[in-house]
């Protein structure tokens, strides 16, 4: 059954692997999780216990192995590769672990390209990309290649990447990992922002546990199960 308003639904979502020793490892096993459009969810827990692949099939990088995975109760499954694409591009806002930028282009170009790959139009491209950097302390330097920023400022760049064209959904993938305590308070506190001023749902990866707390659900997943944790849900 689909949750009323929910952006990003999963259910009973199963992804294995094999190990090096050939033994069945379950990087994701049995997940219910609802995000809906308006708030943000962080998701945290020890490396390896299956936060990144959880965002990965979010964002139909990767296919289940069982269980549902719907964006707008449409069943993921079900997207043909262009629509996959066409989803990843339009409709999610993925940031990284890493910046993943391209090199010796502007944070300007970097942080406009998913909107020019979508057919905007430059000057409107720019104009949204450019609002975002300067929301996210950038004022100043978007002429400058990734060689001249900062690691922070390079993930800021990769932020506004993915929040350039409204997306309707959020994964954020360790979006502070290159950032210091005060700014990675503020990076959250955006995304929680943007979530409840243009109605879109954040899904966040984070080892901060004190980031995690700005968001308005948050849960821990060890071993590829998701466990809520009690008495920490905020409104922002």
């Amino acid at each position: 059954m689909i949750a009323e308003g929910s952006v990003l639904e999963l259910e009973r979502v199963v992804k294995h692997y094999r190990g090096g020793g050939g033994e069945e490892v379950f990087a994701v096993d049995g997940v219910d999780l609802a995000v809906a459009a308006g708030e943000m969810v962080a998701l945290h827990g020890p490396s390896g216990s299956g936060k990144t692949t959880l965002l990965k099939l979010a964002s139909a990088l990767l296919k289940a192995d069982g269980g549902l995975i719907r964006f707008e109760g449409v069943d993921l499954s079900g997207f043909s590769e262009q629509r996959a694409s066409d989803y990843l591009l339009r409709d999610v806002g993925f940031v990284y672990q890493s910046a993943r930028l391209m090199p010796k282009v502007s944070a300007l170009e970097n942080a406009s390209i998913k909107l020019l790959l979508g057919g905007v139009p430059r000057g409107e491209a720019q104009a949204q990309a450019l609002e975002w950097l300067e929301r996210l302390g950038l004022a100043g330097r978007e002429d400058r290649p990734p060689e001249r920023l900062s690691g922070g400022e390079r993930q800021r760049v990769a932020i506004a990447r993915a929040l350039s064209g409204d997306p309707k959904l959020i994964l954020a993938d360790e979006p502070t990992g290159n950032l210091d305590s005060a700014r990675s308070r503020e990076i959250v506190a955006l995304l929680g922002e943007v979530a409840h001023e243009r109605g879109a749902g954040v899904l966040l990866v984070t080892h901060d546990t004190e980031a995690a707390q700005l968001a308005d659900h948050v849960f821990t997943l060890r071993d590829g199960e998701l466990h809520r944790e009690v008495g920490v849900d905020v409104i922002l």
